[in-house]
């Protein structure tokens, strides 16, 4: 498979999502687990089992079609997608732009359990540390060096970050039944952009 290409197309303007028009109280979601980025570094340094070997790749091969669909609904108010920055980058970059703070629920991100057996083994990306480096200081609570990683770990073909009304759940279908939120927006006067709990 290729990976890295990009794909231009028309969109109706009624549809158009953005990622810094999230609103106060919206929850958050993330369409796919996270761990691509510790799965391939643990796949450089020699570290994968022949049994995982394929989870990476399946995970980008996963498709972000659901964009589509979800930008027809009044009802989300921001979408953007997970990749190089990671988690934390991607949704420091939604509260910046639509002037709010992010509150992450840690416990409630889904990352791939393969993943989190190769951080244990010190598989962390070198992509996550720049990462972190380069807005660390916006975040507070990110806890252990396992939190920091995995909040910052690189996605390739990452899943999509929804901003959705607080009065409403995702309004899709997820694979093991509806997605969970792992967040909000709020409207605060915190100093940090993402707060993690």
């Amino acid at each position: 498979p290729f990976f890295g290409l990009a794909v231009t197309g028309e969109v109706r303007v009624a549809q158009l999502k953005r990622n810094d028009t999230a609103q106060a109280g919206d929850r958050l979601y993330l369409t796919k687990p996270l761990g691509t980025g510790i799965l391939t570094t643990a796949e450089k340094r020699g570290l994968l089992e022949p049994a995982h070997a394929h989870v990476a790749r399946d995970l980008m091969l996963e498709p972000n079609v659901l964009g589509r669909k979800l930008a027809a609904f009044d009802s989300v108010h921001a979408i953007t997608d997970v990749t190089g920055f990671g988690l934390a980058g991607h949704l420091i970059e939604m509260a910046e732009g639509s002037g709010l703070v992010a509150e992450l629920e840690f416990d409630q991100v889904p990352v791939r359990e393969e993943a989190l057996h190769y951080l244990a083994k010190g598989a962390y990306p070198d992509g996550a540390f720049r990462n972190w480096k380069s807005y660390g200081e916006k975040i507070v609570g990110a806890g252990d060096m396992t939190r920091m990683m995995i909040l910052s770990d690189p996605q390739t073909s990452g899943g999509l970050l929804v901003a959705v009304a607080a009065d409403h759940d995702l309004p899709m279908e997820g694979p093991a039944g509806h997605w969970r939120p792992i967040g909000r927006f709020l409207d605060t006067a915190e100093g940090a952009r993402l707060v993690v709990r």
